[in-house]
């Protein structure tokens, strides 16, 4: 039986759902067990877990909004490149199909002077 080759170059990525997910999960039990250890050190048993588990979440919410807020960003300049190229890219197809136009007529007048008159 053959075995298939492992990618070990390919790195995790953090940006999708799973990523995030995995991210909220691995703090907030940081949180909550650094609020455990903490009530256990001064015995005031759920006040540091309830503390620290609300401080967690709260910087995982702005962590999150921060880096989505940063993403749409890249996103809109990415988007606003595009469509700044396509404007310049359809204004110089306008610009040469006048410019083709009026040579067809300036043609078209040369070779029929009577036209012309």
């Amino acid at each position: 039986m053959k075995l298939l080759p492992i990618n070990t170059q390919k790195r995790v990525n953090t940006e999708d759902s799973l990523g995030h997910g995995m991210d909220a999960v691995i703090m907030l039990a940081i949180f909550l067990l650094a609020g455990y250890g903490l009530d256990r050190l001064f015995g005031t048993m759920p006040i540091f877990m309830i503390v620290m588990t609300v401080v967690g979440s709260v910087g995982l919410f702005y962590k999150f909004k921060y880096s989505y807020s940063a993403r749409m960003l890249q996103h809109e300049q990415e988007w606003r490149s595009t469509r700044s190229g396509h404007q310049h890219e359809s204004q110089a197809a306008a610009a040469a199909a006048r410019a083709a136009a009026e040579s067809t007529a300036e043609t078209a007048a040369a070779s029929d002077p009577e036209a012309a008159a």
